[in-house]
């Protein structure tokens, strides 16, 4: 019987991708393909390649100065790397979350619309029920229905990182990329991005770095395990935590380094 992880289709396919920033070569021979509908985990110690991957799905590597790539990253077999290729358009399919909250000082309800708005939608209804529909799926919803005019910078670390999760999916992107989204938070606020996750999987395709093996045993359909820059290997998430082939993923999940 086929596994349901690997008949998903492939949405982004990666061959022989080196990525460098100036002399430093972060990503070395990447092979891999990223299917639809799934929580992909993506483990390693720190300086392992796991952000700059990330991040060459959605091209915000080339805001660094001196990052170039070797190799083919095609999304829907085209390559983002192309002539005419829309970045602005890949960067709002592709929507990031990073480490730390990003709190707009405004309210929680602007932050929310702040880029549907700037995008051109415009009618209050829409608005809100884009906003509802935004923090329910980022499970903060119940937490702060009665105060949206509140200033969202008074959230705690847990709630802001919730409301940052909001605001990407306000954008309705096909993609959530995130960046060690539970980094610093508290057990409560990560089991609710968990849950988050979990349940934003049958919408979208979710990328998750992390650096806690356990998130990603919990989470993750599939785990790719990167280190100094390889990909060592990738398979779903019980085969990498039960029967990996590689002696090095081994000795990463069970503590042994990193």
């Amino acid at each position: 019987m086929a596994d349901p992880v690997q008949t998903q289709s492939i949405r982004y396919s990666i061959r022989k991708l080196n990525a460098y920033f100036g002399k430093k070569q972060a990503l070395r021979n990447v092979d891999f393909d990223v299917r639809s509908n799934q929580i992909l985990g993506v483990i390693g110690p720190s300086g392992s390649g796991k952000t700059t991957f990330l991040r060459v799905l959605n091209r915000l590597n080339d805001l660094v100065p001196g990052f170039r790539i070797e190799g083919k990253v095609e999304l829907d077999g085209r390559d983002i790397h192309g002539p005419g290729y829309d970045v602005i358009r890949l960067r709002r399919k592709a929507g990031i979350v990073f480490a730390l909250p990003v709190a707009l000082p405004m309210s929680i309800y602007e932050n929310v619309v702040y880029g549907p708005r700037a995008g051109g939608m415009g009618h209050r209804d829409d608005l809100d029920a884009l906003v509802e529909k935004s923090l329910k799926s980022a499970f903060l919803w119940e937490e702060v229905k009665d105060r949206l005019d509140m200033s969202a910078m008074r959230l705690s670390g847990g709630q802001q990182q919730r409301l940052s999760l909001a605001r990407v999916l306000a954008l309705e992107p096909e993609f959530i990329l995130l960046d060690e989204p539970c980094s610093g938070l508290d057990p409560v606020s990560t089991a609710k991005i968990e849950d988050a996750m979990v349940n934003l999987k049958s919408r979208y395709t979710v990328v998750l770095v992390t650096n806690n093996t356990m998130q990603a045993a919990r989470v993750a359909d599939q785990t790719a395990f990167f280190l100094m820059g390889e990909l060592v290997e990738s398979d779903t998430t019980k085969v990498i935590f039960t029967k990996p082939r590689d002696k090095r993923t081994n000795e990463y999940i069970t503590g042994r380094f990193g």
